[in-house]
């Protein structure tokens, strides 16, 4: 006989509370000053915060520019995305 495992319920749930990051790329079309924009609109970042984590995406290829649960990214995320600036969340 073969058991079928199954989840706990609240497991699913437990995916979307996890601490997550959303990380935004390095491409070859988007200038400084949109980028810097984008996070300071979208991720409410200071102009300094903002600055910090462009430089880093573009000499590092990509950087952490939020943390938290999958609900609060999701929204920057898609933002993010609809701007045609890369990013994934983590």
């Amino acid at each position: 006989m073969v058991k079928e495992r199954t989840r706990p319920a609240d497991e699913g749930q437990q995916l979307f509370s996890e601490k997550k990051d959303l990380v935004v790329h390095n491409d070859d079309f988007n200038t400084f000053d949109f980028v810097i924009k984008t996070l300071i609109e979208v991720c409410n970042h200071e102009p300094e915060q903002a600055e910090q984590c462009t430089l880093i995406i573009h000499h590092h290829g990509k950087c952490v520019v939020r943390s938290g649960d999958y609900s609060t990214l999701e929204p920057m995320y898609r933002e993010i995305l609809n701007r045609g600036i890369t990013a994934t969340i983590e």
